[in-house]
């Protein structure tokens, strides 16, 4: 399915034939983590079910994989510059399968969120190389294109997730979604070995900045988890030490000889900062989308969680169409105008579902799913375009690591978000008949923060400049 994108979107000069095997190979990896993602958002209610747990430790098996992933992804990334991009890539998705098997037999919802943080860290090394080895292998003028193809397969994960995902679930249970990772993650790495023959390294030789590295991961770890645990006291004070970890890291990473992280590229390179700074606001507006809709559709209107995932199908079957146009279209108009465009899209899907309700119909859920997600393929190819033309090839992995924590980053923000407004509105309670009138507040409370967020966003995205050149 994968291979059929773009079977005859190159010719078949034996460069050309080479470069289909390294698209296919990313792409299939990258069709992992979405896969899985989406997936267990619709498994949640049978998770929860059978481990007894509230809504909060509910958000940490989407959560703990997003930390864990964030929290690797610049260090993978700057490893990958150094070492190698293929090597980090296939040890990554070694690394991703066999957690997947250890969450398959977990039986305590604290082994699951713990396996869950071994997979994210090998989520971060398949998406910190991957789009960085495609920046390698294709150049400026095909790069959007290809681009634009790997996105519509995170897509294509991410469509078939819901739809799977509740199949699956419904019928074999929750274990069977992390089976079928394990199965999927091996076919990965056969191929990779088989077909990858290259290495792409342009930092090779320069040292990795351990304690760098561990700065940023102390820092992002009490941000995030402090932010989980707001309203509390505790998560404020994380929230603040969270804060002045990443000052000291800016401080650090500007006066060592080879930084983890490059904060220059923020300084010196408008589109790159602007670009990431318009991805970590979409990502943070969009990412608790189908954790919250799932639980609506499940909880308020009865779904069972394959009729949920066929339902959620929707916007990522849509990006999935329009991304590798979205993509092409950057390569000859400005990103800027193309994602600007997107987020505006996207931003109004939100703010329609911040009507939900009980008698909400089901064309109405639907049709902004539809929106939502050609709001989203308009804006994420071409920002990725961006990011990765504006940076030199020794910054591709850190450049590909960076747009990766943001969106990770991102992902966690929105999650955090929509467990602080459960938080308040709710409690730490399970999601029972008596309390979903608080927690349809919940959902439509967080729908409006969401689609304000995105509406910011669309100036981040508009202030970044011209790529290309010209006005």
């Amino acid at each position: 399915m994968v291979s059929a994108m773009f079977t005859n979107t190159l010719t078949t000069t034996g460069a050309d034939s080479y470069k289909r095997a390294v698209l296919l190979s990313i792409t299939l990896g990258s069709f992992l983590t979405p896969f899985m993602g989406s997936s267990i958002n619709v498994a949640l209610p049978a998770i929860g079910k059978e481990f007894a747990m509230d809504a909060v430790l509910l958000g940490w098996i989407p959560t703990a994989y997003l930390l864990a992933a964030a929290v690797f992804m610049v260090p993978s990334g700057r490893l990958a510059d150094i070492y190698g991009r293929k090597k980090i890539f296939t040890c990554g998705v070694l690394i991703y399968t066999i957690a997947s098997f250890l969450a398959a037999v977990s039986n305590s919802p604290f082994l699951l969120i713990a396996f869950r943080v071994l997979q994210g860290t090998g989520g971060a090394m398949i998406f910190s190389t991957g789009v960085a080895i495609l920046t390698s292998v294709f150049p400026p003028g095909e790069r959007g294109r290809a681009l634009g193809i790997n996105t519509a397969t995170v897509y294509l994960g991410l469509s078939l997730g819901p739809f799977l995902g509740g199949l699956l679930t419904q019928y074999l249970g929750w274990r069977s979604l992390f089976w079928l990772n394990v199965v999927l993650g091996l076919l990965v790495i056969v191929f990779t070995l088989w077909k990858l023959k290259d290495e792409w390294a342009e930092a090779r030789g320069e040292k990795f900045d351990f304690l760098g590295s561990l700065i940023y991961a102390c820092f992002l770890v009490a941000l995030i988890y402090g932010f989980s645990l707001l309203p509390d006291t505790s998560g404020a004070w994380l929230v603040l030490a969270g804060s002045l970890g990443f000052l000291v890291f800016v401080v650090w990473e500007m006066k060592v000889a080879h930084p983890v992280l490059d904060v220059n590229l923020f300084r010196n390179n408008t589109v790159f900062a602007f670009s990431n700074l318009a991805a970590l606001i979409n990502y943070s507006a969009t990412a608790a989308l189908t954790f919250l809709l799932s639980l609506y559709l499940q909880y308020i209107k009865g779904f069972n969680p394959q009729g949920a995932g066929l339902i959620l199908v929707a916007q990522p079957a849509v990006m999935a169409i329009f991304s590798p146009f979205a993509g092409r279209i950057s390569d000859r108009v400005e990103p800027r105008v193309v994602a600007s465009m997107g987020m505006a899209f996207t931003a109004l899907g939100l703010f329609l579902f911040a009507f939900l309700g009980n008698a909400t119909d089901l064309t109405f859920i639907v049709a902004s799913l539809l929106l939502l997600g050609f709001g989203f393929a308009l804006f994420s190819s071409p920002n990725t375009n961006a990011i990765m033309s504006s940076v030199e090839k020794k910054f591709y992995g850190v450049a590909s690591a960076t747009l990766a924590t943001m969106r990770l980053v991102g992902q966690m923000l929105s999650m955090g978000i929509a467990m602080l407004i459960f938080a308040v509105f709710m409690g730490r309670v399970q999601i029972t008949p008596e309390r979903y009138p608080l927690f349809l507040t919940s959902v439509k409370v967080a729908f409006m923060v969401f689609a304000s967020l995105c509406v910011l966003g669309i100036f981040a995205s508009l202030a970044r400049g011209n790529l290309h050149g010209g006005a």
